[in-house]
């Protein structure tokens, strides 16, 4: 059986949920409609007139893509032009257009964690550069009969939840004494129709992140026995785990500035990079930004990094970073390109828990805008 397109989705914002993304990022469903099942789903970087025929020759009724094809409120659809010819296509086509942006640069396992791994970055004591989410969290609390506590229990934890820092399976446990007189109609699992019920039960109270509430919830509604459950979930003046751009962190083995430059050419699989700094410079520990990340070389140097690699460097920011004693590696936006198979293995490896039919497949076109002569 094909997954629809919007319990695809939802496996997809599983990897990396819309909340993590940067404030007014361009992210979601941007063209057609995930109301129909998907037979494939091809995973791409970027969006280009190329990438659209992929998808058609593959066979692909929607696209996942980490770069945005619409950016700003569109006043007409103007199929004469370069954007508009695009989107025509895809309409044409019943190709949807999903983007998971900054939420994928975000997450933990997403593409900063996979270029960190390119790099050679331990994982042990990896920081972010910048935060941009923190967790809210909310206390569960379930009266639970003291036969199904132990399950309950562990069918929460599974999702997650309970843990306050580095500890994991927290939860108080209050042994009490619960009422109920099951009404007409109803199947109780304990008690009969009309007769007052004084049932053991245990109480449970446990931390719950908001970024998986809504799982929590309802793996614990599957395990409980109960036909109506008694439960309750409310906010708590904590905060939970920071999600953040980058990463920085030390490296599993110390180069100099110029073989980290040559290693990285072969990990990230590019022609050339540019290198700002001297490449006898000893590195041990380094940071890491998918994309454009000129603004986040201060950031680099407040984690404590001896180079920053990431993309789209200027000429003025080079010169600030020499001055400042700072080196970097400009390997490119292209770079990113690591997201189309580690997505598509995530979500083939997901879709296959469930038997389905619906397939994920990385881009093969290489979209790097650039041609290096």
């Amino acid at each position: 059986m094909l997954t629809n397109g919007a319990a695809l989705i939802q496996l997809m914002e599983r990897l990396a949920p819309k909340h993590y993304a940067v404030e007014n990022d361009k992210i979601g469903l941007q063209l057609g409609t995930l109301n129909k099942p998907i037979s494939k789903a091809l995973v791409a970087l970027d969006v280009t007139d190329e990438v659209v025929d992929e998808a058609i020759e593959a066979g692909a009724n929607l696209i996942i893509a980490h770069h945005a094809i619409i950016f700003r409120p569109i006043a007409k659809l103007d199929t004469s032009t370069p954007a508009g010819k695009l989107y025509e296509k895809l309409i044409k086509n019943d190709i949807a257009v999903y983007i998971s942006h900054t939420n994928l640069d975000v997450t933990d396992g997403g593409i900063n964690d996979w270029l960190a791994d390119q790099i050679g970055i331990e994982e042990e004591g990896r920081q972010s550069l910048e935060e941009v989410h923190t967790d809210k969290l909310y206390k569960l609390v379930v009266f639970v009969p003291e036969s199904h506590h132990k399950s309950v229990l562990e069918a929460i934890w599974r999702t997650g939840a309970g843990e306050i820092g580095d500890y994991s399976c927290c939860s108080f446990n209050i042994r009490g004494q619960g009422t109920f007189r099951p009404g007409e109609g109803t199947n109780p699992f304990i008690g009969k129709q009309g007769e007052l019920e004084y049932a053991d039960e245990v109480r449970i109270e446990t931390i719950v992140p908001y970024s998986i509430h809504r799982k929590t919830v309802s793996a614990m509604l599957k395990a409980h026995p109960y036909e109506e459950v008694a439960y309750d979930l409310y906010p708590v003046d904590l905060t939970g785990r920071s999600y953040g751009l980058g990463r920085a962190g030390k490296l599993k083995a110390p180069f100099t500035l110029g073989e980290l430059a040559h290693r990285l050419k072969g990990a990230f699989d590019v022609p050339m990079l540019r290198v700002v700094g001297p490449l006898d410079k000893p590195i041990r520990k380094a940071a890491v930004l998918g994309g454009a990340g000129a603004k986040y070389v201060r950031h680099a140097m407040f984690a404590g990094a001896d180079v920053l690699v990431t993309g789209d460097i200027d000429y003025h920011t080079a010169h600030d970073a020499l001055a400042a004693g700072m080196t970097i590696i400009d390997a490119g936006h292209n770079i990113e390109k690591v997201m189309k198979t580690k997505v598509a293995e995530w979500l083939n490896d997901r879709l296959a828990e469930s038997k389905s039919e619906t397939i994920a497949v990385p881009s093969k076109l290489n979209t790097e805008p650039f041609v290096f002569v």
